[in-house]
């Protein structure tokens, strides 16, 4: 685990001192405060969250939000954070994922994202677990835009077969297979944990669903109610819907109403590193 700490903190500081192409379409190298390029930043701020769903979706998957569909430049970044270990695009990523918390939380109302858990062999390749960094930054943001928001880790991920080799089927079984709650006084009595407010489960993309359902599936064991949950990316794998009116690289700014209820800052990709 130490070593896994300084190899990630290792690629952490050539991230900050280094060139780099641009984290969204890998096209032109432009300095790291900056992270990707202008037209990728510009498509990036506009991302407006949208309620997606796979056709159909798995039982027991919770109404789920997302920034924008997995192309382009957001895919691009979710790449370059996930598997090239650009390490700080947690930052402005987690700050995406908290406008799709607050579209699906209610406001005034204590907060609790969950992300989902990460298998050991995983937290060791990417050095560290990408979910809960990603939701820590989310937890930030909420804060400072004045929602009372936490971040909560029940579950533990065993390891589990490869889900690209696997159907539809095999993903559930396998999802489900693999999720333990930590504390086995919750998991043995039953008792009513002390979580508050509205549940959110987080991840960085949905695909068949499977996923989300099992993780579901897991809390409500535990006597946990999820919400919904909110995710950066859609894949459009079978079927998954994208409303005809979402525009990922030009949308409107919000409107007061709105911007009272969504933290999003403008600037978040030109103003943080890569």
């Amino acid at each position: 685990m130490a070593a896994a700490r300084l190899s990630g903190l290792g690629a952490d500081l050539a991230d900050l001192v280094l060139p780099s192409a641009c984290a969204g379409c890998d096209a032109d190298r432009v300095p790291l405060r900056f992270g990707v390029c202008a037209r990728c930043a510009s498509a990036l701020e506009a991302l407006t969250p949208y309620s997606t769903a796979p056709v159909p979706p798995p039982a027991g998957m919770p109404p789920c939000t997302a920034v924008g569909p997995y192309a382009g430049a957001l895919r691009g970044v979710l790449l370059a954070y996930k598997e090239k270990g650009r390490h700080r695009l947690a930052g402005p990523l987690g700050a995406l994922l908290a406008v799709a918390v607050a579209r699906v939380a209610t406001p005034g109302r204590p907060v609790t994202l969950i992300p989902v858990p990460s298998t050991a062999s995983a937290v060791r390749e990417r050095h560290g677990d990408h979910m809960v960094r990603l939701a820590t930054h989310a937890v930030r943001r909420l804060r400072t835009a004045g929602w009372n928001a936490e971040l909560s880790q029940p579950l533990r991920a065993l390891p589990r077969p490869d889900s690209a080799s696997l159907d539809v089927a095999g993903r559930a079984a396998a999802a489900e297979s693999s999720l333990r709650i930590k504390d086995a006084r919750i998991r043995i009595s039953r008792r009513r944990p002390t979580m508050r407010g509205t549940l959110i489960v987080v991840d960085d993309i949905v695909t068949t669903g499977a996923t989300l359902a099992a993780v579901t599936g897991r809390l409500r064991e535990a006597d946990m109610q999820v919400t919904a949950a909110a995710v950066l990316a859609a894949t459009k794998l079978r079927g998954g819907r994208v409303p005809a009116g979402v525009r990922a690289a030009a949308a409107a700014p919000p409107g007061p109403k709105v911007s009272r209820s969504v933290p999003r800052t403008r600037g978040d990709w030109r103003a943080s590193a890569g």
